[in-house]
C-alpha cells in the first residue's frame, strides 16, 4: 500500500509538473496576445458617426455596427438579472473562469467526441469579443481564459459586466443591449419591460437562431426559458414570470430611426468627412452637428413632397400598377405575398382592388386588411395622355379601376385612403440664412431612398428668368435705374456667339413698347433682358457676376446669358440671391456646423463669414477679386471672418424692391398669400417648360425651389415657376417664417423717392394726374422738367404748380 501511495504521489506531482509545464508552454505562446493593462482600461468601442440638426435631432447614423454605449448605473436590474441567468450564474463569485462549467465542457467532448459549447463566463465572453478572432482553436481558448483571469484582476465585476453589454453582438447590425433595444423595440433599454429584456438577453448566445424577427418561435422559447431561470434563481416572483411569458412577441425590425427625414443632408455630411477622415469616420464615434433647423426642415419635406404631387395628379393617372385578375378569388396568403413582393413607397400601401360599384371600390391591402375607397379618393384620376393633355373626368369607378388592379394608396386624414401614383417629376429645395449661409433645410429630391441624385448640388439646369434680377442689378450698378426705359419691341441679333440670327421673344409673344425697368422685371419681359445685356456690354457683366459667387468660365458668352440659359445649381442660386437678401454681402454656404469626438472633445468649428454691419474695413477688396478684407471689428465678433461687400447698398436695395413687385404685381403673386410686405422673388421657367424655379427671400432667409423632369422632359403646357415652384416656395416659407418679425432688407437714408411719369420714367410734370413713385440714387434723379405756363394765369393752377415742384423737392430732401 505504502509504495502504491509513493507511486500515485509521484505520478500526481510528475503529472502536476507537467501541467504547469503545459500551463506556462501555453502561456509562453500565448503571451504577447494578452493585453497590458492600460489597454484592458482603454478599450474602445466602435462607434458609428451620428449627424445631427442644429437643434439635436438625429438625422442619420453610417456604420456597420449598432451602438449605443450605457454605464453600469444605465443598466436595468432585470436586464442584469437575466443576462446573469442565461450566461453566467455564478459571475460575481468566480474569478473569471468557472472551472465546474469548463469540467462539463470538457466531459461532453470526451463523451461524445464534440464540442458542445458552455463554459464560458461572461468575463472570457468579454475577452473574445474585445481581442480575439472566433477562430475555434484550442490555442485561442487558453488566450481567452488568461485575458479573462488578467481582466479579473485588473477590472471589476461592474466594468466587465458593462463592457459586455456595450460590446455583445445582437443581430441586425445592433451591438449593445441598447442598440437592441432601439433595432427590435424602437425604444430606450431603460423602456423595456421584463419580457422584452428576456428577449434580448438570449440573444448573444445565437443571434440568428434567436432572432425575435427572423424566428420569434425559437425566440419565444430562449426568452420563457429564461424567464423560468429567472424565477427558480429568486430573480422574479411569480407574478412577475407570469406576467411576462404570456406577453406577445412585440419586436420588429426599427432599423436607424431618425428623428428627421433628411437623407440628402446625411450623405452630404458623410461624403464630406469622409474625404478626411477615411474608414475610422464609420467607427470612432464623432458626432456631427449641422447648420439644419429642424422645423425648417420637416417644412421643406412637406413643401417638396406636396408640390410634387399636386404637379403629378393634376396631370392625370397613368394607370394601375399591374393588372392580375386571377388574384381576385386567390387564397388571402396569395394576396398578400403577391402585394408585399413590390416595393413600398414612403407609407403608402399596396393593394388589390376586389370588387367595384359605381361610387367605391373594396381593396385588399398588403398588411391582409380589407378597405373601401371612397369616390372622393379616386375621381381626381383623369386618364393620363401627355404632359399637355388628360382624358376626360372620370364619372364612375369604372372609368378608372377594375378588379385585379393592383395600386397604390396613400394614407389621407379624412378619406383613410387616396388612390395614388409613384410621382415621375422631380423637385428641389435649399433655403440658407442670408446673413453667414447656414443651410436651414434642404431637400434633393422627392424621395432619397428611390432616387439618391441630389439636385440642389449634383444638377446643373437652366435657371431662366430667375437668373435675370442678377443681370439688373448690374445695370442698376452701372447707372441705370428701375425708372430706365427699355423698348420692349421685335429685335434680330447676330451675334458672332450664336449659332444663327436670334429672335428673342417674349412668354406669349406680347410686346409692350417702351418699358421702365422695374415693370420689365416683375412681368419678366425677356426682350427688355437682352437689350439690356446688349447695351451693358457680355464682359463686363460676366466680371460683375463674380460678386454673386459665379464663375464666368461656367456662363455663356452670349446674349442667351440674359434670359438664364446658363447651367446652375439651385445651391448656386441661393448663393446668388443670399447677396441681394442681405445687404449686399458674399457668403458661402456651409452645412457642417461641428464635428465632435466620442470624448466631446471639438475636432471641428465652423467659421463662416458672416454680415456685420456695424465692422469698419480698413482694407477694400479690387473690383472682381473678392477676398475677405481686412476690418475692425466690434468687440465680441472677432472669431467670425466678416463676409465682404460685393454690391453697393443702394443697387441692392432697388434690386430688392423691384423683387417686391414681383409678388405685388407680377408672375409671383401667389405669394401674396403669405401676407408678408418684406419678401421679395423672382420666377423662372425655360423653354418648354422644361425646368421651373422660384427664389425669394426677406431680410435674413432665402429659398430656391426648382421642378422639372431628370431627363429634361417638358413639364407640360401652362406649366410655369409660378405654377410648380412657387407653391412649394410658399408652403415651406409660410412655415419657416412663422411667429417670426418682418425682416427687411436695409433701406439706406442716401435713397431718393421721387414723383415720376410711368410712361417715360422721367420726372413728374408738377400736378400729373398718373405720376407714381420710384426710388433713386441721390446722383440718377432724372432731371425736374421745366413747366411752361401763362404768365397771365390767376385760376390758381400756377399755385398749385408751384405746391407740386416744392413737394417734389421736399420729397426728395426727406427721403
Amino acid at each position: 500500500m505504502a509504495k502504491t501511495l509513493k507511486i500515485l504521489f509521484f505520478l500526481g506531482l510528475f503529472g502536476a509538473l507537467c501541467a504547469v509545464g503545459i500551463t506556462y508552454a501555453i502561456y509562453y505562446n500565448v503571451k504577447d496576445r494578452i493585453p497590458t493593462v492600460d489597454e484592458l482600461k482603454a478599450i474602445e468601442l466602435r462607434i458609428p458617426l451620428r449627424i445631427y440638426t442644429a437643434d439635436d435631432q438625429l438625422i442619420g447614423e453610417f456604420g456597420e455596427q449598432r451602438r449605443s454605449p450605457i454605464n453600469y448605473a444605465e443598466i436595468p436590474t432585470n436586464l442584469e438579472h437575466a443576462i446573469l441567468a442565461a450566461e453566467d450564474t455564478n459571475f460575481y463569485h468566480h474569478p473569471g473562469v468557472d472551472i465546474l462549467g469548463l469540467g462539463r465542457a470538457v466531459m461532453q467532448l470526451i463523451t461524445t467526441g464534440q464540442k458542445q459549447g458552455g463554459g464560458s463566463t461572461i468575463t472570457m465572453q468579454v475577452a473574445r469579443n474585445y481581442f480575439l478572432s472566433f477562430e475555434q482553436t484550442y490555442t485561442r481558448k487558453f488566450t481567452e481564459i488568461f485575458i479573462a483571469l488578467k481582466m479579473e484582476r485588473e477590472l471589476s465585476k461592474h466594468e466587465i459586466l458593462e463592457l459586455y453589454v456595450n460590446k455583445i453582438y445582437l443581430g441586425n447590425r445592433a451591438y449593445g443591449f441598447e442598440a437592441a433595444a432601439q433595432v427590435y423595440y424602437g425604444k430606450n433599454l431603460s423602456e423595456l419591460d421584463l419580457a422584452q429584456l428576456a428577449m434580448i438577453a438570449g440573444l448573444p448566445k445565437a443571434p440568428s437562431r434567436f432572432n425575435p424577427v427572423v424566428n420569434p418561435s425559437r425566440a419565444l422559447i430562449r426568452r420563457n426559458w429564461i424567464l423560468q431561470r429567472m424565477l427558480s434563481l429568486g430573480m422574479i416572483d411569480k407574478d412577475a414570470y407570469q406576467d411576462a411569458v404570456e406577453a406577445p412577441i412585440t419586436a420588429k425590425n426599427h432599423g436607424v430611426m431618425p428623428d428627421i427625414e433628411a437623407g440628402y443632408i446625411a450623405e452630404m455630411v458623410r461624403a464630406e468627412l469622409y474625404n478626411t477622415f477615411g474608414d475610422d469616420l464609420y467607427s470612432t464615434g464623432m458626432t456631427v452637428y449641422t447648420t439644419i433647423d429642424s422645423t425648417r426642415q420637416k417644412a421643406a419635406n412637406s413643401a417638396v413632397f406636396n408640390g410634387v404631387l399636386s404637379y403629378d395628379t393634376r396631370h392625370g393617372y397613368r394607370g394601375s400598377i399591374e393588372t392580375r385578375v386571377d388574384l381576385v378569388e386567390a387564397p388571402l396568403e396569395e394576396q398578400e405575398k403577391a402585394l408585399q413582393d413590390i416595393e413600398r413607397f414612403y407609407n403608402w400601401q399596396t393593394a388589390l382592388v376586389i370588387n367595384i360599384d359605381e361610387n367605391t371600390a373594396d381593396v385588399r391591402l398588403a398588411d391582409g386588411k380589407r378597405a373601401t375607397l371612397a369616390w372622393d379618393a379616386i375621381k381626381w384620376a383623369k386618364p393620363y395622355i401627355n404632359e399637355d393633355s388628360q382624358g376626360a373626368t372620370p364619372t364612375t369607378v369604372s372609368d378608372v379601376l377594375v378588379p385585379g388592379d393592383i395600386v397604390r394608396l396613400r394614407p389621407d386624414a379624412k378619406l383613410g385612403w387616396i388612390l395614388a401614383q409613384k410621382p415621375t417629376v422631380q423637385s428641389a429645395l435649399i433655403s440658407l440664412n442670408s446673413k453667414d449661409g447656414a443651410i436651414q433645410a434642404l431637400v434633393g429630391g422627392f424621395n432619397f431612398f428611390e432616387n439618391k441624385f441630389n439636385r440642389i448640388t449634383q444638377s446643373k439646369r437652366q435657371p431662366g428668368s430667375n437668373f435675370k434680377p442678377f443681370i439688373y442689378a448690374s445695370a442698376l450698378d452701372r447707372g441705370y435705374t428701375a425708372a430706365s426705359i427699355i423698348n420692349d419691341a421685335p429685335v434680330v441679333f447676330n451675334d458672332s456667339n450664336l449659332a444663327s440670327a436670334w429672335r428673342p421673344t417674349n412668354d406669349g409673344g406680347k410686346f409692350y413698347g417702351p418699358t421702365r425697368l422695374r415693370q420689365a422685371l416683375y412681368r419678366s419681359q425677356n426682350i427688355v433682358s437682352v437689350r439690356l445685356l446688349d447695351e451693358l456690354g457680355i464682359r463686363p457683366t460676366l466680371n460683375f457676376l463674380r460678386r454673386f459667387g459665379f464663375d464666368p468660365n461656367e456662363l455663356p458668352h452670349n446674349l442667351s446669358l440674359s434670359l438664364g440659359s446658363a447651367n446652375l445649381s439651385p445651391l448656386q442660386i441661393a448663393t446668388g440671391y443670399a447677396v441681394f437678401s442681405n445687404g449686399g454681402y458674399q457668403v458661402q454656404p456651409y452645412l457642417i456646423d461641428k464635428v465632435i469626438d466620442r470624448n466631446n472633445e471639438t475636432l471641428f468649428q465652423a467659421s463662416p463669414v458672416t454680415v456685420c454691419l456695424t465692422c469698419t474695413m480698413l482694407e477694400k477688396p479690387n473690383d472682381g477679386d473678392l477676398q475677405m478684407g481686412l476690418f475692425n471689428t466690434p468687440k465680441g465678433i472677432q472669431s467670425l471672418p466678416v463676409a465682404p461687400q460685393v454690391l453697393d447698398p443702394e443697387v441692392n436695395y432697388i434690386i430688392y424692391d423691384m423683387m417686391r413687385d414681383v409678388i405685388k404685381y407680377g408672375t409671383g403673386r401667389r405669394a401674396r398669400v403669405l401676407q408678408r410686405d418684406d419678401i421679395a422673388g423672382k420666377t423662372g421657367t425655360t423653354n418648354d417648360g422644361r425646368d421651373a424655379w422660384f427664389s425669394g427671400f426677406n431680410g435674413e432667409l432665402v429659398t430656391s425651389v426648382w421642378s422639372g423632369f431628370d431627363n429634361s422632359s417638358p413639364l407640360g403646357r401652362g406649366e410655369w415657376g409660378g405654377s410648380v415652384s412657387l407653391p412649394a416656395w410658399i408652403d415651406y416659407m409660410r412655415e419657416a417664417l412663422k411667429g417670426t418679425e418682418p425682416s427687411y432688407v436695409a433701406k439706406p437714408s442716401s435713397l431718393v423717392t421721387v414723383r415720376i411719369d410711368p410712361n417715360t420714367g422721367e420726372r413728374a410734370l408738377p400736378g400729373q394726374s398718373n405720376a407714381i413713385f420710384e426710388i433713386f440714387r441721390r446722383d440718377h434723379v432724372p432731371a425736374q422738367r421745366e413747366l411752361n405756363l401763362p404768365a397771365s394765369n390767376n385760376n390758381g393752377n400756377g399755385n398749385e404748380a408751384q405746391e407740386e415742384k416744392q413737394e417734389n423737392n421736399v420729397l426728395e430732401n426727406l427721403f
